[in-house]
């Protein structure tokens, strides 16, 4: 009896069984609602905290009083003034520089004399704080919008031009050297293989720039504006008046959330062969 039940047991041991698929990867699924719910929690937890009394609404206001705070400001107008004065400084110092931080990226990418320069001029000068040149840039260009702008642009040059030239630089070899096997002009390579070829690098320093013109402007309407959200944030601080400190502080945070937002646009408009 055992010896004709061991062949039997070991016939259907070998016999195949199915194995659970292991090669999803390790890339994690994303929810379209996770993010919301967490924050309306959070919100909800500050709103009970303030209402209650567990803390002190000078140092933190309710949501509900900073909301009544940005109605005010919109009202009044005061809001769409400061506001409109930021984009303006932000749109002109941005366009600026991503203008020149293109154009010397992509001289950088493509041109051996231009690497040697550039790359040097960009190491040294790109770890120095642009808000530190803002006096300088003064003493320049005199008290007015264009100290506050050119320090944007300085900022979003940078970061763009080494976004640019290392965007080339990803690009495939071999799509270049296929193109010139078939005696494709210079200009038609640049414009067909490199520029879509470096576009997603190029994107997505888009978002660092627009990062680093929200943070100059506020930190330049800090230091020398009279309209400005940062000049408004420093007069309500200086003031104590937090949740007009707070709406200016959550005003820049929307504002950033449209500009990513546009971004996105972008990237779903320009890389749809992705």
């Amino acid at each position: 009896m055992l010896d004709r039940a061991a062949p039997e047991a070991k016939q259907q041991s070998t016999e195949p069984r199915p194995v659970a698929f292991r090669g999803g990867g390790f890339i994690p699924g994303g929810s379209r609602y996770a993010g919301w719910i967490a924050l309306a929690l959070v919100i909800a937890v500050w709103q009970l905290a303030g209402s209650t009394g567990l803390v002190n609404p000078l140092f933190l206001p309710a949501p509900s009083a900073i909301a009544v705070a940005i109605y005010r400001l919109a009202m009044s107008g005061a809001l769409w003034q400061h506001l409109s004065w930021s984009i303006m400084r932000i749109g002109t110092g941005w366009i600026i520089g991503t203008a020149a931080g293109i154009i010397v990226g992509f001289s950088i990418g493509l041109s051996t004399l231009a690497r040697g320069v550039g790359i040097t001029f960009i190491s040294a000068l790109f770890p120095i704080p642009k808000i530190a040149l803002l006096p300088l840039l003064i003493l320049w260009l005199g008290i007015g919008e264009e100290p506050k702008i050119a320090t944007i642009a300085l900022g979003v040059f940078f970061s763009t031009a080494i976004s640019v030239y290392s965007g080339v630089d990803a690009v495939p070899r071999n799509l270049i050297r296929m193109a010139q096997s078939f005696n494709v002009p210079f200009h038609a390579i640049v414009r067909r293989v490199i520029w879509p070829g470096a576009l997603p690098s190029i994107l997505s320093g888009f978002r660092i720039t627009a990062s680093v013109a929200l943070l100059l402007v506020v930190s330049a309407e800090m230091i020398g504006a009279q309209y400005g959200i940062g000049a408004f944030v420093l007069q309500a601080g200086n003031l104590m008046q937090t949740d007009q400190l707070l709406a200016g502080v959550v005003i820049l945070s929307l504002f950033g959330l449209a500009v990513g937002r546009l971004i996105n646009l972008l990237e779903v408009r320009l890389l749809h062969w992705r």
